[in-house]
């Protein structure tokens, strides 16, 4: 068994954006499931901007039942689901959602961000849809909405996961600092170096608040549309925190895209050659998400 082999044995990807979703996909869960299975991978989050993934795992699991890479759903709080939506995310936390995504096309900061890039090569809907309404965790006057407390409630309850989105990194320390005192042990920062364009300083500390921190496959892979950055500057960032405090995703499954297991092989190959260790590979695609999602 190679060293690549080793390392995906066993990893989790908590970031694959398969379908169905109204932004084009290369595959869907089911597909998505069986390429990550045939590496051995444990388990995947399966996400989508529009629709709680949760039910989309649940019609599948008929064609899902003999693998032995986990499935798992999730919801993120942009408009289509009618934002901070304390009613939808009760369903999806009872139907087995492992991830509550606060605001992603929905935050300000997303749409400021798509505004100011108009190139970015970010997926437009296969079909005409509503823009999404903005869905901000702050009233007026600067203080968290009501609903706020009231899901990191529900999450801390179900011992799942809260996500911070696409949020500007102010509005990323408030939800974390009161996700924190609502009792959520569990919680990760995506890729806050992309949309979100944190300070390397708002890292650390998101980190020592207590959230694991996410860095994406498509941003670093050449081949990748969304492709931003090398490898020496992913290594920068792992070693801005450490490998205990950071995990890697694919953010992949985009219609043009690489395939997620194609895309981790070469980015681990990758930092391998940067000098980064296969326990510390090991660490960031296996045990940190293993661990934010309560595996065993």
């Amino acid at each position: 068994m190679s060293a690549l082999d080793r390392i995906l044995e066993g990893a989790v990807d908590m970031h694959c954006h398969s379908g169905p979703s109204p932004f084009p996909r290369r595959m869907d869960h089911v597909e998505a499931a069986r390429m990550a299975d045939s590496v051995g991978m444990r388990a995947i989050v399966v996400k989508s901007h529009h629709h709680p993934t949760v039910m989309d795992v649940r019609a599948m699991a008929p064609q899902l039942a003999d693998m032995r890479t986990k499935v798992f759903g999730s919801i993120a709080l942009n408009s289509m689901v009618g934002g901070l939506n304390p009613s939808a995310v009760d369903l999806a936390l009872a139907m087995g959602a492992k991830v509550v995504w606060f605001p992603t096309i929905s935050a300000r900061r997303h749409q400021e961000h798509q505004q100011a890039h108009p190139d970015l090569k970010f997926p437009k809907p296969s079909m005409p849809l509503r823009k999404a309404d903005v869905v901000d965790i702050l009233d007026d006057t600067g203080a968290l909405r009501p609903e706020v407390p009231v899901i990191l409630r529900m999450i801390a309850q179900a011992d799942a996961v809260v996500a911070a989105g696409h949020q500007a990194p102010d509005r990323i320390q408030i939800l974390l600092e009161a996700a924190r005192d609502a009792g959520v042990k569990r919680m990760i920062v995506n890729h806050p170096e992309y949309v979100i364009e944190a300070t390397r300083e708002q890292v650390v500390q998101f980190a020592e608040t207590g959230a694991l921190i996410e860095h994406e496959c498509c941003m670093y892979d050449d081949a990748s549309e969304f492709y931003h950055w090398g490898l020496p500057q992913l290594k920068g960032w792992i070693d801005l925190v450490g490998a205990d405090r950071t995990s890697i995703g694919s953010d992949l499954g985009q219609t043009n895209n690489p395939l997620p297991i194609d895309s981790f092989k070469k980015m681990l190959g990758g930092l391998h050659d940067c000098g980064v260790s296969e326990t510390d590979l090991r660490k960031m695609v296996r045990d940190n998400p293993a661990r934010l999602l309560g595996l065993n």
